[in-house]
């Protein structure tokens, strides 16, 4: 999912296609891609885009009329720029949005679609879509730590609620907590003063460092391969691949669709954190430590190469 850095990329390149442009066509192929009707999205047709920024990990082009296009790309959605009235797409597409210079398409893969978009009139209309998290980069150390240990919730839980924290999503709290060297699974309210500030300091960090190293490669191009997973990256997408700091293989914890990347030895003093859907397999015998998962992967081995 884009989270702030990739958000802020695709603001760049927005403001230097289409402010002062005017919204020539909005050409819909998914029909549950629209989530309001009132105003209905043919009022923003012929509309100037005034200006572009970001709600949260929403996209919003602020248009004349006080309306407001508010994009969510959740977590495959992207956006790809065409020559003007370029056709939309069968496969993948949602809709296409013609300005005098060129069209940019709005794409989802995967097979439940999740991406949306609202057409709101005002201001009140507009803050209601946001969830009310603080911005990261623009809050104290004491705002900071005040809203972390607002409730007592494990800390990846936290950092991804857009309630509480703005633009942070899977992948860069998994590289926040990598650099700050604490677990997902610790709870805020059993931090230390010196692990809130940490923390503080790592979300600062890596939520400037990304969003200046994307806008150093994208340059004054669009940027069509925005990802979640990056080479750069310290451990998010790199399962069983050596932790840069340690070297030991970073693990992961699986659910539902997604999963945490973290380093044991780095994060959690060598404990590796149970995967729901292996522990219910394996139960007793999940291994605590990486030395007991080596011994494991070693004892599996072993079961392979014996003759039947």
């Amino acid at each position: 999912m884009p989270e702030l850095p990739e958000v802020e990329t695709y603001l760049k390149a927005f403001r230097a296609r289409i402010v002062d442009q005017p919204l020539e066509a909005v050409r819909v192929r998914s029909p549950s891609l629209v989530r309001t009707f009132d105003p209905p999205l043919s009022e923003a047709t012929g509309r100037r885009v005034l200006a572009v920024s970001r709600l949260g990990k929403r996209i919003v082009w602020h248009l004349e009329g006080e309306l407001h296009l508010v994009i969510h790309l959740m977590v495959t959605g992207r956006f790809h720029r065409r020559k003007p009235g370029a056709a939309v797409p069968k496969k993948h597409a949602h809709a296409a949005f013609d300005f005098p210079q060129e069209t940019f398409l709005l794409t989802e893969r995967g097979i439940r679609k999740k991406a949306s978009l609202h057409l709101v009139r005002g201001g009140e209309a507009l803050e209601e879509l946001d969830p009310g998290g603080l911005e990261p980069l623009e809050i104290s150390l004491a705002t900071f730590g005040e809203r972390l240990v607002r409730e007592n919730r494990t800390l990846k839980r936290v950092l991804t609620d857009p309630r509480i924290f703005s633009g942070i999503g899977n992948a860069h709290s998994d590289e926040m907590l990598h650099r700050a060297a604490l677990s997902p699974v610790q709870r805020t309210r059993n931090l230390s003063p010196g692990e809130v500030a940490r923390l503080f300091e790592a979300v600062q960090e890596d939520l400037r460092r990304w969003t200046r190293l994307l806008a150093e490669e994208t340059g004054e191009s669009f940027p069509e391969r925005i990802t979640a997973f990056h080479p750069q990256m310290a451990v998010h997408g790199r399962y069983g691949e050596p932790c840069p700091v340690c070297g030991d293989p970073v693990q992961r914890i699986a659910y539902a669709e997604r999963e945490t990347n973290y380093c044991a030895t780095c994060q959690t003093g060598g404990k590796l954190l149970a995967d729901r859907a292996i522990s219910r397999l394996l139960g007793e015998d999940w291994p605590r430590t990486l030395e007991e998962l080596e011994e494991h992967r070693d004892e599996r081995r072993a079961g392979g190469n014996t003759p039947g």
